[in-house]
């Protein structure tokens, strides 16, 4: 238990310093979006390279990713449910809402949990991949279709090819496939431009709480609560079950099932939502309550399954 209170230690001194940030006058509000840039498309992208350089590729994917599929799926489809029979919502904000629920932060937030709390840098990578491949492009392709925004076919089918984080990922798999061993003035640049990633991603997060109003649209805070609740509790349980009784997995990977699920809703989702003007709010503080969440979720989780 003390190395997953160090874990959650490390991930969280960055946050807290970026949210006092602004509050003390040291960064401006333009700060945050720059470090999302360069994390982005140069540190991030670096990362992956180098976890997947040095990734046996056949290890990578597994029935790990499996799991994520059905429990994300399962979470969409209870909501869905609950949805029906009481919330009521309709069009696009049902989009935003199921995403709320159900995609998760396998970049900003989970990558760091791989490292820290998993001692597995790729274990978010398969499921990073699906995301930016599949579900990105579905959730842009339906809110394109209930808005009726102007997004062509072209754009979207052109999105994973643009994606640093595509082209990263599919460099380190050229580099583990062919076994090259890259020379020093190769790795050391990379290494310690993929090193920047993960602080700027916690930096910019930790500014992006700042000055955020929750509960001030109770229609919207109702849905929240519900999408936050199944992000993060149903989908780990869902996870769990999964692990257990239908894809049958070896108990150690018990742990890792439940803390990929439990990880907060991507911050993807509030960028769709404010791209289709749908259900942002409902976006925006799902986000903030599945993080805040998810330090307790998975401190019970890892007392729980380690």
């Amino acid at each position: 238990m003390g190395g997953i209170l160090t874990s959650f230690v490390t991930i969280g001194l960055p946050i807290t310093a970026g949210f006092l940030a602004p509050r003390l006058g040291v960064v401006t509000a333009d700060v945050q979006a720059a470090l999302v840039r360069l994390s982005y498309f140069l540190a991030a992208p670096a990362l992956i390279f180098m976890v997947v350089a040095r990734s046996d590729l056949s290890l990578v994917f597994h029935s790990s990713l499996l799991i994520q599929l059905a429990a994300t799926g399962a979470s969409a489809a209870i909501f869905l449910l609950i949805n029906r029979f009481w919330l009521k919502l309709r069009g696009s904000t049902v989009t935003v809402a199921v995403c709320s629920s159900s995609y998760i932060n396998a970049i900003n937030i989970g990558i760091p949990i791989a490292i820290y709390v998993l001692d597995d840098p790729a274990a978010t990578i398969p499921l990073i991949l699906f995301q930016v491949l599949v579900i990105a492009p579905a959730v842009i392709v339906t809110l394109d279709r209930q808005t009726h925004a102007s997004v062509s076919w072209r754009f979207i089918a052109l999105q994973p090819i643009r994606n640093p984080i595509i082209l990263g990922t599919a460099a380190g798999a050229v580099v583990s496939l062919t076994g090259w061993a890259m020379p020093s003035f190769v790795y050391a640049p990379l290494n310690l431009l993929g090193g920047g990633a993960i602080p700027m991603q916690l930096l910019a997060f930790g500014m992006s709480l700042h000055g955020v109003k929750l509960f001030s649209d109770r229609q919207a805070t109702r849905v929240a609560l519900v999408s936050a609740g199944l992000k993060s509790v149903g989908m780990p349980l869902c996870a769990l079950f999964l692990a257990r009784f239908v894809f049958a997995v070896d108990s150690s990977m018990f742990l890792s099932a439940a803390v990929l699920a439990a990880l907060p809703t991507a911050q993807n989702v509030y960028n769709y939502s404010a791209r289709f003007n749908a259900g942002h709010i409902i976006a925006r503080e799902s986000i903030v309550l599945t993080t805040l969440a998810t330090p307790l979720v998975l401190l019970g989780l890892t007392a729980w399954l380690a």
